[in-house]
């Protein structure tokens, strides 16, 4: 009742259509993540991310690595 939540496994993405990215404003600093569609250029914004927990936190809730992120200004 009074408990921790139990975490879900994971939200899986479509990788052949869809790409990580990670935006960040050059004014104010803000990050935001989400996947971009690679037919169409549409980005899906999904996450803010306010500090190194919140990325860690995107990166296990979707199942994606590090290194497949890309970031954007």
């Amino acid at each position: 009742m009074f408990g921790r939540k139990k975490r879900s496994a994971g939200i899986p993405y479509d990788k052949t259509g869809k790409i990580p990215v990670l935006r960040s404003s050059i004014c104010t600093g803000e990050q935001t993540a989400g996947f971009r569609d690679a037919v169409s250029g549409r980005f899906e914004e999904l996450m803010l991310i306010r500090n190194d927990r919140d990325f860690r936190e995107f990166l296990r809730r979707y199942q994606v690595d590090e290194a497949e992120i890309r970031r954007e200004w």
